[in-house]
């Protein structure tokens, strides 16, 4: 089995470290079939992290314009990862990823659960009590929705909420607390968008040894007649094709026998 392509890809529009090209550079020297972009949506909740209105427009004129350079090289596909809480996309693209990245909590502001441990720490104590399982169940609540309001292709990191609890840190994810509102909202966002990606962004950049998602819910994928793509979730040229073995074994052993990738024009299956 072999992977040739990633789809959920960020650049210096947001807040990968490369640009566009080097990032298809990369994919050529790999000997990829294709490789799409997915820089994050405004978000006017935090613009730290996001597009801008006015660099998403130069974004879309930029990859649409490598699209045409690397014709006959590499196919170049043009998406958006679309958060919760993101503007409305206002622009045909060739995929949507919708994640979800924020908490909407009950004074009006947005926290980040993937910003650090120290930062999903202070918040939990002052939003919840020092409850993670009051938090759990409020995040899950919000990714239940994520498919209905991006109307996405693809769920982004599905379990995000676990980025920062490497060794059970905060929670127990085999507590049934945890697996019933993970499972519940699983189950609702299936009915909207069925193709889950198997992420492992945070196996390089914050020390999971795992990918998202956890395997329970994999299997739960499986059983609802789900599908998978692999995605390192990349912001570096280095972490292109970032763990995608282990990624590919994580989705054999919940039950998968190919993944899905974008290719001329259309999701097609591929072997694991």
């Amino acid at each position: 089995m072999k992977i040739l392509s990633n789809l959920h890809t960020h650049t210096t529009y947001c807040d990968g470290q490369n640009t566009a090209e080097e990032m298809i550079q990369r994919a050529v020297e790999l000997g990829w079939e294709s490789i799409g972009f997915s820089g994050h949506a405004f978000t006017p909740c935090d613009t730290a992290y996001c597009m801008s209105r006015e660099g998403t427009v130069s974004y879309q004129k930029e990859i649409l314009s490598l699209r045409e350079k690397y014709r006959g090289v590499i196919q170049v596909y043009l998406g958006i990862e679309q958060d919760l809480f993101s503007d409305p996309p206002g622009f045909s693209y060739d995929f949507v990823i919708g994640s979800v990245h924020y908490l909407s909590l009950a004074d009006g502001t947005y926290k980040a659960v993937d910003d650090s441990p120290e930062v999903t720490a202070a918040m939990v104590d002052q939003y919840f009590g020092g409850d993670y399982f009051r938090y759990i169940q409020a995040y899950y609540r919000q990714a239940a929705q994520v498919a209905k309001v991006t109307q996405c292709n693809i769920v982004g990191h599905f379990d995000l909420v676990t980025k920062f609890n490497e060794g059970g840190r905060f929670f127990d994810t085999a507590d049934s607390r945890y697996r019933t509102a993970a499972l519940e909202a699983l189950e609702e966002v299936v009915r909207t968008c069925a193709l889950f990606e198997i992420n492992t962004g945070a196996m390089l950049r914050a020390g999971r040894s795992v990918p998202y998602p956890e395997a329970f819910l994999l299997r739960r994928l499986h059983e609802l007649g789900g599908e998978v793509i692999l995605s390192s979730d990349c912001h570096r040229v280095e972490g292109l094709d970032w763990a995608f073995g282990a990624a590919a074994e994580l989705a054999k052993s919940c039950g998968f026998r190919y993944a899905k990738i974008l290719q001329d024009g259309r999701f097609a299956d591929v072997a694991l």
